[in-house]
C-alpha cells in the first residue's frame, strides 16, 4: 500500500469536508478502512460521507448495531463499526461478505476483521495531532487518481 495523501484537519469541518469529497468518488465494490484511536474523527468522517453518498443526515454510528446500510445512487453503502467484535468471523455473521459483493463498504476498526478485507481497500488513518487531527490516506494507484480528481491528493 502506498501513502497517497496527508491532510491536516484543523477542525471538525475539515474532517467533514474530507468525508464529503471522498463520497463523490466512491463506486460499487469500494472498501474504505477507517483507522485511528477513539476520538480521532472516524464517525465524523463517516457521517459526512454517508450524507453525501446516500443523502442521510445525522446517520447513527453502528457502535451497538455493528452495521447500518444505506441506499446510494448506484449501490448500497454498508457502514460497519467493528470495535466490539470479539473475532473476525463475527463480521461475516453481520454480512461483511455480502457487503463486499458490490456495495460500498465503510469499515471502522478494520483491524478487527482480520484478513477479511481486500488488499485494494483505501485506508484513511486518522490521528490526533495536539488539538487538531491528521488524515493519512493509503491505497493503490487507482485510488491515487480518484483522490486527485476529488481534490484530496
Amino acid at each position: 500500500m502506498t501513502q497517497l495523501a496527508i491532510r491536516n484537519l484543523s477542525a471538525e469541518a475539515a474532517t467533514r469536508a474530507l468525508g464529503e469529497r471522498l463520497a463523490r468518488v466512491l463506486a460499487p465494490g469500494d472498501v474504505v478502512r477507517l483507522e485511528g484511536p477513539l476520538g480521532a474523527g472516524k464517525s465524523t468522517l463517516a457521517r459526512a460521507l454517508i450524507e453525501v453518498f446516500a443523502g442521510v443526515k445525522d446517520a447513527p454510528s453502528p457502535t451497538f448495531t455493528l452495521v447500518e446500510t444505506y441506499e446510494g445512487p448506484d449501490c448500497a453503502l454498508w457502514h460497519f463499526d467493528l470495535y466490539r467484535l470479539e473475532k473476525p468471523e463475527d463480521a461475516r455473521e453481520r454480512g461483511l461478505e455480502q457487503a463486499l459483493d458490490g456495495a460500498v463498504t465503510l469499515v471502522e476498526w478494520p483491524q478487527r476483521a482480520g484478513g477479511l478485507l481486500p488488499a485494494d481497500a483505501l485506508t484513511v488513518r486518522l490521528e490526533i495531532a495536539g488539538t487538531a487531527r491528521r488524515a493519512k490516506l493509503e491505497g493503490n494507484e487507482a485510488w491515487r487518481d480518484r483522490l486527485h480528481s476529488a481534490g484530496i491528493a
